[in-house]
């Protein structure tokens, strides 16, 4: 569904659309995962990856490799190409670019304070942080001891200082505390990037809202599944979900009660969108719902390509790059542990 935009999209988004759009035919296709999963070491998996895009990236590489290794130099090749798309973008696309690495940041704020609370190492806790999620002064956030600190030292200068506003407490950080706080930051972060789509208008409105709703449910049904069991009350519970999304209002009354997974799956085959997820998985299988909502999202983020004109492209590809990275970090370490019998249990096919 096109507004005016169709008139005037191209004169500042035309090139870096078309670029987006070359980027997305170099994922990796069914066949090629094929390929993959018959690979005996990492190095045949370096071998068949030096045919795709991944190539250059891979090339240099000494023996013998790590998964790890692969990982990084996949996800230098998003962070090169995000890099590029940033510098070409002007506004509002340079701030709807922005808007998806916030995610990462809030990944590597918690990641670091939860690794300090553990006494590890901050250099070792910087190089397993989201090159996409960086700010200048992240280093730092190891010296904070309480929620008050770590916004006044460090996060008053990022742009996740907004979503701050919730979670500042004088409370000591532990894991419990540190687990709210990324929940209740995502829950801002969302319903922020919520309203920036929304006031973009046109079909960028109508694809983002769609995709973001998609993300505040499942992180929803996540934040559930998971306090089970916990000393998360209902009311704490109801707090950190998202104020949109198709389980918004009457869903979120009901998953704020449930006490196990097969009562989070009568709540969510009331909605036909969710109800095809779970009519995959048997009774009690919670462990597969993370690979039946990864499905549902790389469906969703395909058809986004169906349509002109619009910055949700940027978003679909970035996501489907992240799954494409996600899928070869499970291949590479089932080769490397000798599990190829469990190669396909994870692997979420993109074409």
């Amino acid at each position: 569904m096109y507004g005016f935009e169709a008139m005037t999209f191209n004169i500042h988004g035309g090139y870096l659309e078309a670029i987006v759009r070359g980027y997305r035919s170099g994922l990796l296709t069914a066949a090629d995962y094929n390929n993959l999963c018959q690979c005996e070491t990492l190095e045949d998996i370096k071998m068949h990856l030096s045919a795709t895009e991944y190539g250059p990236y891979l090339q240099n590489e000494p023996s013998p490799l790590h998964t790890t290794t692969i990982v990084e130099k996949c996800t230098l090749k998003l962070v090169d190409e995000y890099k590029h798309m940033l510098c070409q973008a002007t506004e509002p696309l340079s701030t709807f670019l922005e808007y998806i690495t916030y995610g990462h940041m809030i990944d590597n704020v918690v990641l670091i304070v939860t690794g300090t609370l553990h006494e590890r190492d901050v250099q070792e806790l910087l190089e397993k942080c989201h090159p996409l999620g960086m700010f200048e002064s992240i280093a730092s956030l190891a010296v904070a001891q309480n929620m008050r600190e770590l916004y006044r030292l460090v996060l008053v200068d990022t742009p996740l200082a907004p979503y701050f506003s919730e979670c500042i407490t004088s409370e000591d950080l532990d894991d419990m505390n540190i687990e709210i706080m990324r929940n209740t930051l995502y829950k801002a972060y969302l319903e922020d990037f919520y309203q920036f789509c929304k006031k973009l208008g046109g079909a960028t409105a109508e694809i983002m809202c769609d995709l973001l709703a998609f993300e505040a449910d499942r992180r929803a049904v996540n934040i559930t599944i998971n306090s089970i069991g916990t000393e998360l009350t209902r009311d704490d519970r109801r707090k950190l979900y998202s104020n949109f999304g198709l389980l918004y209002p009457y869903g979120h009354e009901e998953l704020a009660v449930c006490e196990d997974f097969d009562q989070v799956r009568a709540v969510l085959e009331k909605y036909p969108p969710y109800q095809s997820i779970f009519s995959k998985l048997s009774y009690g299988e919670s462990q597969m719902l993370d690979k039946a909502f990864y499905e549902e999202e790389v469906k969703r983020l395909c058809l986004a390509f169906e349509q002109q004109f619009h910055y949700a492209v940027f978003f679909a590809y970035i996501r489907l790059r992240e799954q494409e990275i996600r899928n070869l970090m499970w291949v590479s370490e089932c080769v490397a542990q000798n599990q190829k019998s469990r190669v396909h249990d994870s692997v979420v096919f993109i074409f």
